[in-house]
């Protein structure tokens, strides 16, 4: 017999899931000393780590429940109970992922995962893919990290000026005339859609909720695509921008994923024709010899 499906997971899949839970939060458990968590040892104690009540009390849910989710047993958890479990256990991001996967809930990334920056050597990957331009996103896309590439497609004529805090916010509240995308109104849709995806992980956070208000003010066009509600998730996609200098250059973008970073990818662009390379390959000439560096600091 075939397994019978239970909303998006299958029983038999379900029935494979809970005895790996039921190991994956004891090994977990055995790992936390109550000096972990500020308690006191104690005269006699049979576990290495925490007692189940005891990660039931710190986490503020029944002991009951916590030994039957720890057994395997077919319970209801909600995301906030998870978290807290996840808490008192000290569970990094991708244990937390995993307990998530483990219990069958909707997974979603803390709010503070949410990257600002990045480290040397991600900038390092970006800067080796020039000619092609690249850039690094989280999920509002706040610009994390670009290459000179980037910066020549994007902001042709600002190369020594810090990197712009929000590629959506840059985009919307450009002159049109000055937009580097040539199918404009075909091309804010999608990232709109894409922000509203990332943006049912956020609802509610202030940032984020800022973050829309100040953008809907700012720019009736944003405010409008925001309202429809449109979904998308990030893909391959053909762009056509304009420059200045050597005129439209078709482009493949491709999200890739950063690992360690869970809400962030690298955008690259690459020449979708012939012609476009030889005009990226102009583009990087201009760079060398009217830019005053080849590399400005953001």
């Amino acid at each position: 017999m075939g397994d019978v499906t239970m909303g998006t997971t299958t029983r038999g899949t379900a029935q494979r899931r809970r005895p790996e839970l039921a190991a994956f939060l004891r090994s977990r458990r055995a790992r936390v000393t109550p000096a972990d968590v500020g308690m006191p040892p104690g005269l006699r104690r049979r576990t290495p780590g925490l007692r189940r009540e005891e990660v039931a009390q710190l986490s503020g849910v029944g002991v009951t429940w916590y030994t039957w989710l720890e057994q395997g047993r077919p319970i209801n958890a909600s995301p906030q109970v998870l978290d807290a479990v996840a808490r008192t256990l000290r569970l990094d991001a991708p244990e937390r992922e995993h307990l998530y996967h483990l219990a069958e809930v909707p997974y979603s990334p803390a709010p503070e995962a949410l990257a600002q920056s990045v480290g040397p050597e991600i900038q390092g990957v970006i800067d080796a893919l020039d000619p092609r331009p690249a850039v690094v996103y989280n999920s509002r896309y706040d610009v994390l990290a670009a290459n000179c590439a980037y910066r020549e497609l994007f902001y042709p004529d600002r190369p020594s000026a810090g990197l712009p805090r929000n590629a959506m916010w840059t985009l919307f509240t450009v002159d049109e005339r000055d937009c580097p995308l040539v199918f404009r109104d075909q091309e804010l849709p999608v990232m709109v859609a894409t922000l509203r995806a990332a943006y049912g992980l956020h609802a509610g956070e202030p940032a984020w909720e800022d973050f829309i208000r100040r953008l809907s003010a700012a720019s009736p066009l944003f405010a409008r695509l925001w309202a429809s509600g449109d979904v998308a998730q990030p893909g391959r996609r053909v762009k056509v921008f304009r420059h200045v200098d050597v005129g439209e250059l078709r482009m493949t973008s491709l999200s890739l994923s950063v690992n360690g970073m869970p809400e962030c990818r690298i955008v690259v662009y690459t020449p979708d024709d012939e012609e476009t390379a030889r005009r990226t390959a102009l583009l990087r000439e201009r760079r060398e010899s009217v830019w005053a560096t080849k590399n400005p600091a953001p």
